[in-house]
C-alpha cells in the first residue's frame, strides 16, 4: 500500500534572508506515522488548491505572527516578524484543504492561521491581554514540558490521544480568541482557560493544537496518535 502524502508548511529563515525554515521534527513525525512528507514553501494563494490535488493530507506548522490586518486588528507592540506572503498562501491552504475535506493537522502557529481563516480572531499576547499565571513562552528546549492542558471530553482529540489531562511543551505567546466558524474548542490550559486545541466536527480530520507534538516525536509516545490520525485520515 502506498504511503499517503503529507503537505507539510515551511517559514522563512529569520537569521538568513533568502532561505526557507523547516524544523526536522515535522518530517520524521510524519514518516514514524507511515506518511510520505512533501515540503510545501510559501507560494501563490492562486496555486493553493492545485497544490493540495496533489497529496492526501496537510500539517501547517509553527512560526512567526499572523498578521493582524488579516482579522480586523491594529497590531499588537508584541508582534514581531510577520511574514504577509506565508500568513496569505497558508490560509489560501487551509481554506482549500477545508473546502475538499482534505486530513489537516494544525499546529501552534498552525492552529491560528486555521482559526484566522475559518473566520476567527487571536489573542495577541497572552501575557498582557489573559494572563501571566502560565509562561507559554518559556526557555526550555523543544522536548521540555511546559504545563497541563484539560482535553475536552467526547472530542476527537481526546479520543487521539487517549487522555482528559496531559502535559504539554509550549513555545507561543498568541492563541485563538474568538473561534472561527465550524470550529469547537477541544482543549484549554486549566489555570488560565488559553485555548490549546480546536477541531472541526463537520471534517473528516481537521484537528489544531496549540503545543508543539513533533518536537517530542522520539522522547515520549502521548503525541503519536495525532500524527497516526492524520495519515490514517489522509490513507
Amino acid at each position: 500500500m502506498s504511503r499517503p502524502a503529507i503537505a507539510i508548511t515551511t517559514g522563512y529563515d529569520q537569521k538568513r534572508p533568502g532561505f526557507f525554515l523547516l524544523r526536522q521534527d515535522y518530517i520524521r513525525a510524519v514518516e514514524q506515522a507511515g506518511g510520505l512528507p512533501v515540503v510545501f514553501a510559501p507560494g501563490k494563494p492562486d496555486d493553493a488548491a492545485d497544490l493540495l490535488a496533489r497529496v492526501d493530507g496537510l500539517l501547517l506548522t509553527g512560526g512567526s505572527d499572523v498578521d493582524p490586518a488579516i482579522y480586523g486588528e491594529d497590531r499588537h507592540a508584541t508582534v514581531t516578524h510577520v511574514a504577509r506572503e506565508r500568513d496569505d498562501f497558508e490560509i489560501a491552504l487551509a481554506r482549500a484543504a477545508l473546502l475538499r475535506d482534505l486530513p489537516l493537522l494544525a499546529i501552534c502557529r498552525g492552529q491560528q492561521v486555521l482559526n484566522v481563516a475559518s473566520g476567527g480572531t487571536l489573542v495577541q499576547d497572552i501575557p498582557s491581554q489573559v494572563s501571566k499565571d502560565v509562561d507559554h513562552d518559556p526557555e526550555r528546549e523543544r522536548w521540555e514540558l511546559a504545563h497541563d492542558v484539560e482535553i475536552v471530553p467526547g472530542t476527537r482529540l481526546r479520543a487521539l490521544l487517549g487522555k482528559d489531562r496531559l502535559s504539554v511543551n509550549s513555545f507561543h505567546h498568541q492563541a485563538v480568541k474568538d473561534l472561527g466558524l465550524g470550529l469547537s474548542v477541544s482543549a484549554r490550559t486549566p489555570s488560565d482557560g488559553v485555548i490549546e486545541g480546536v477541531e472541526a466536527t463537520d471534517r473528516r480530520f481537521t484537528v489544531g493544537v496549540q503545543w508543539h507534538p513533533e518536537g517530542l516525536w522520539n522522547q515520549r509516545e502521548n503525541f503519536h496518535g495525532l500524527f497516526l490520525g492524520l495519515v490514517e485520515a489522509a490513507r
